[in-house]
């Protein structure tokens, strides 16, 4: 409610003023009365006013007395806005006025439109100052806020390096006990979610962050870090994730500090925390108490990833899952120590993957995409997430070297065939005797066969003999007869129409013109 003093030496005007402002503004403004200025000024000092309607010419202390008083009690701060009444004959010596910040004057008598307009500027004007403050205070506020958790960020990434002299401000500022969380949220797909998403669905689930915790910053990394008075309030964040199945939240916790010192042991304890949440689905949090003690780890496993690489292309897809598993260890994988769980995929992307690639050159697209992925497990949200995609990579991989394998073998078969074909056209040659002479069945033999010369057994063998009857034809020692039956042709009807359904011409008129061609050569060259 505006707070406002009317002061006039004439009773009727003031209760007058005041009814006709109170009947206008019902329940707006809370209003004071004084006959004078000094009373007026007495009245100020007891509960300064928002808004003051003065007269002038009033006895004891007159309107300009009481602004001179009212400007040396309010220096250097906001002072009441001020209206002065004044009779016509003092409306010169009114505006004068200005000068001790009046707002504006009325003339009397007062007309009430003009006061109530008076009122409601004053009034627009006080609200935009109060929202400008607001906007100010708050613009500062957050500028102090972001440059905190600026200078707190610092402190999270520095290594061995003293703090700076700002940090240690901040750190002094931080109330000790205290315990940090971190936190990461991520979709359905397993990508991880900003900060400030993660921010928003913890606030969906406890309120705004920044008036139950001590600090609220991100870090590097992009996580959200979390600084509470206690475990304790720290924990009621994954207790309320669980009780509304908000199983995208993971939350790391570290333990409770008892100095700002430990400020950045601290986020190292609740990253670690944050990480083993990895290793189990149902772990929405994780202290970091449960990750120092009864860790299991094992030396990396030499022989079976040996084997697992050996077993790569061979048709053994059972005991690739099998020895996979004993790899991880998975059985034990909730009781494990996370650095082995780590090693362990960096030696199968080194040893395993690495050398597959090496031995038998780039993978297809689309294997070498799985790759990418499973290439760093933490590109998954679970454990479970990345050892199911790590499965089917490998299990890719060994189609993809079965397939090469199958290649090479199929690339020897095939040019077994053709050395038998080059050798033996001559003779009553079919599929089914080349196919027999590579081991390979009829029908099979067939397919690969086309795929690998781009022809089918028939049109290929029809070349090869019609090559090696163009060679005979070219000389002129052997009849068209016997060159039919030297290629392997059963008649020489056969053997002619063959030949011009290849060349376009008869047997003999290829010869023909071979000869030709080859009797103006001689002659261009001048032999006889």
């Amino acid at each position: 409610m505006t707070t406002l003093l009317i002061v006039d030496d004439e009773k009727m005007i003031r209760h007058g003023l005041k009814a006709m402002i109170e009947r206008e503004f019902p329940s707006m403004y809370s209003i004071a009365l004084a006959g004078n200025g000094e009373e007026a000024l007495e009245l100020f000092r007891r509960e300064p006013r928002d808004i003051i309607i003065t007269d002038i010419r009033m006895p004891v202390m007159d309107g300009f007395a009481l602004l001179e008083s009212l400007a040396k009690l309010t220096a250097g701060r906001e002072g009441p806005a001020v209206v002065i009444l004044s009779g016509y004959d003092d409306f010169e010596y009114a505006k004068n006025a200005i000068r001790h910040r009046v707002k504006d004057y009325l003339l009397k008598p007062i007309r009430r439109d003009e006061l109530f307009e008076v009122l409601s500027r004053i009034g627009r004007e006080q609200q935009e100052r109060e929202s400008t403050a607001r906007r100010q205070a708050q613009e500062t506020q957050d500028f102090r806020r972001e440059l905190r958790a600026a200078r707190l960020r610092g402190l999270l990434m520095r290594e061995e390096s003293a703090p700076t002299a700002e940090q240690q401000e901040e750190l002094a500022a931080l109330a000790a006990p205290f315990t940090l969380a971190v936190l990461a949220g991520y979709y359905a797909d397993g990508t991880r979610m900003k900060p400030e998403e993660v921010q928003a669905l913890a606030e969906r689930l406890a309120g705004p962050l920044e008036r139950r915790f001590l600090e609220v910053l991100a870090d590097w990394e992009g996580k959200l870090v979390l600084v509470g008075g206690s475990k304790e309030q720290l924990l009621v964040l994954p207790k309320l994730a669980e009780a509304k199945e908000r199983k995208s939240l993971r939350i790391g916790i570290s333990r409770t500090a008892g100095h700002a010192g430990e400020f950045r042991t601290c986020y190292e304890e609740a990253c670690r925390a944050l990480k083993y949440t990895f290793l189990s689905p149902q772990a929405g949090f994780m202290d970091v108490a449960d990750t120092l003690t009864g860790r299991l780890s094992f030396p990396v496993p030499e022989a079976e990833l040996r084997k697992l690489l050996n077993m790569l292309g061979t048709d053994r897809g059972k005991e690739i899952r099998q020895l996979l598993g004993r790899i991880f260890h998975i059985e034990q994988l909730p009781n494990l120590d996370l650095s082995y769980v780590e090693q362990v995929a960096r030696s199968i992307n080194e040893r395993v993957l690495d050398e597959v690639f090496r031995m038998h050159g780039e993978a297809s697209v689309e294997v070498l995409k799985q790759y990418r992925m499973a290439g760093n497990m933490y590109n998954y949200r679970h454990f479970h997430d990345y050892y199911r995609a790590l499965e089917h990579l490998l299990l890719t991989v060994n189609d993809y070297i079965i397939g090469i394998r199958s290649a090479h073998t199929e690339h020897a078969d095939m040019e077994k065939a053709l050395q038998y074909i080059e050798e033996n056209y001559a003779r009553p040659l079919n599929m089914a005797m080349v196919s027999n002479h590579v081991s390979l069945s009829y029908s099979y033999f067939s397919e690969a066969f086309k795929v690998y010369t781009g022809e089918s057994f028939v049109v290929y063998l029809k070349k090869v003999r019609i090559r090696h009857a163009k060679e005979l034809l070219q000389g002129n020692t052997i009849k068209l007869n016997a060159v039919s039956a030297a290629v392997g042709f059963e008649n020489s009807k056969q053997f002619a129409r063959v030949f011009k359904e290849m060349e376009g011409i008869s047997p003999g008129e290829y010869r023909t013109k071979h000869l030709l061609e080859q009797s103006a050569s001689r002659v261009r060259g001048g032999q006889p």
